[in-house]
Order: C-alpha cells, then structure tokens, then sequence
C-alpha cells in the first residue's frame, strides 16, 4: 500500500522488467559469442581448403599454358606448396644451412619482366624455363645442382644474381621480423596493425558506408557509379590519413599493404611492399586473415 502511494510499485515493475531485458540481451550475448568461436573455426577450415584449391588451380592453369603454348612441354616443377610460420622457417633453416666452396651457391632475385640474367640460364640450364615460370621469385641452386627451389618472398629485393658460399636469404623478405604495420584496405573497410614479429601490438580499423551493387530504380546506373565512385575516394582518404597518424604516432619505419588489388596502386609511394589479399569480415578478423596470407610463400621445388 506504502509502495503504491509512492509510486515505488511502478517503479519496482520497470526495474524488474529492466533486469528481464538484460538477462534476454546476456543470453543473445552468449550466443552470439559462441557463434563466433564456430565461425572463426570453420573460416579456419575454410582458407586450409581454399589454400590447397589454390595450389591445384596453379598447378593445373600451369599445365594448360604449357600445354597451349607447346614450349618446355616436358618440364615441370618437381614441386610446388604454399608455406608460412614455423613450416616456411624450417624450409630457410634447410636452405641457410647448406655450405659449399667458393662461388658455388647461387642466389638470384628474378623480377617479373625481361630476359632472365644469365647467371640464371647458365645455373638452371634447361630447367631456368620454370624459373622464368615461377618469377618474381628468388631462385636458388649450386654447382652440383643438389639444390634447386625457387620462392617467391612476401617483400621481394630488388633484382641481383651472385655466387657465394651460401645462399643469401634476408628473414625481412620471407617473415613477419621486427617492428612494422600492416594495413588492409578494401573499398569499404580498413584495418591497421603495429607489430612486433608475429604479436600485434597495436590496432584501428573501421568501416564506411559505400554502396554496394546498383540496384533497379533509383538512380541512374552513371549517376549511382559516381556517387559509389566518391565514397571509395572519401574512404581511401580517411585509410591514408589513418596511415599516416599510425607512422608518425608509432614511429614505425615499414609499411605494408594488403587487400583489394584495384586499391593497392594509391599506396605504393607510402608503402614498402603490397599484395592482393581476399581478406573479408569484420575489419580485426579480416586483418588476421590478411596477415596470413601476405606473410605466405610460394615454393617450387625445381
């Protein structure tokens, strides 16, 4: 009766209601997260797939264009994998451990265009075809011709060829060493990671309303593709400025940029490396996921 007269009773009702609300909106939280432990698990599963359908597809479009172009029809790459981490670690380890006499080991950095360099035709023989196949990549063999790979590094140097003692093989240009950012860039989204090795250390990301595919009615087709045109520049300059706070705020001295290939040409003067990446979801997921795939290496075993 107390309560009524003060009003506590309303009161008392909406509280209850309130604590209902929150314990229905703690369980669509539950779910929710649950649901995103599965999703992480089986886009896991998923890119495991995606990566061996990748390497069957270069292996079979490399067959047809032998086969259609009639040259060097008999060779083939003893060989080919896509490799990461610890696996493409121990596959440099192999590498740097091999020790020969004096200008006996060959280590040449082949870029995508021109002739090979003849250290190349002269190394490889018959076989510098797949070298040429495998390009830009980093072809390694010696004298003997015990060891004969070629593999094409996430960061790549600039063009040499030399003989020494060992193969020369830089950690920077195959794995994630030292401090540097990663950037993803699609037309709607953009992530940013600051790293130390393979720990992230610092994150932004964030999205923008681009619009998607012209639907009918509305806006004309012209008059839809300028808007979408204008709100991807908006956001590539947001993405560049988002860089640049990142560089000077980090101090980080190496940029590298993955994503969307159409976009990549925007950052080429600020970045020391980009790479085509099919990298989608949430912008921290989608991140991950580009770091994955930048930081992987082609291996042909020649």
């Amino acid at each position: 009766m107390l309560d009524e007269l003060l009003g506590r009773a309303e009161l008392k009702e909406r509280i209850a209601d309130l604590e209902e609300d929150k314990r229905h909106l703690e369980r669509q939280l539950e779910a929710e997260e649950e649901r995103r432990a599965e999703a992480a698990t089986a886009r896991q599963e998923a890119e495991e797939r995606v990566n061996r359908l990748e390497d069957r597809i270069a292996e079979l479009e490399d067959r047809v264009e032998r086969t259609e172009g009639g040259a060097d029809a008999g060779l083939d790459f003893r060989g080919a994998e896509s490799v990461r981490g610890d696996r493409l670690a121990d596959v440099l380890d192999r590498l740097d451990s091999v020790e020969t006499g004096p200008e006996a080991a060959l280590t040449a950095m082949v870029g995508e265009g021109g002739d090979l360099p003849d250290p190349v035709e002269d190394a490889f023989g018959d076989r510098a075809a797949l070298v040429d196949r495998a390009r830009p990549c980093l072809a390694v063999t010696d004298d003997a011709g015990l060891v004969s790979a070629a593999l094409a590094p996430p960061v790549a140097p600039d063009p040499f060829a030399e003989w020494a003692e060992g193969f020369r093989l830089d950690r920077e240009w195959f794995l994630p060493t030292g401090g540097f950012a990663l950037a993803l860039v699609r037309s709607d989204l953009f992530a940013l990671g600051v790293y130390d090795g393979r720990d992230r250390v610092a994150f932004e990301g964030f999205e923008s309303d681009v619009k998607g595919d012209h639907s009918k009615g509305g806006f004309s087709q012209g008059r839809f593709e300028r808007r979408r045109d204008a709100q991807i520049d908006e956001h590539l300059e947001k993405c560049e400025a988002a860089v640049d706070d990142v560089l000077a705020d980090e101090g980080v001295d190496r940029l590298f940029v993955a994503g969307q290939r159409t976009l990549l040409g925007e950052f080429d003067d600020r970045a020391d490396a980009t790479r085509p990446v099919d990298a989608t979801g949430e912008p921290e997921a989608a991140l991950d996921d580009a770091f994955r795939e930048f930081w992987t290496t082609r291996l042909y075993l020649i």
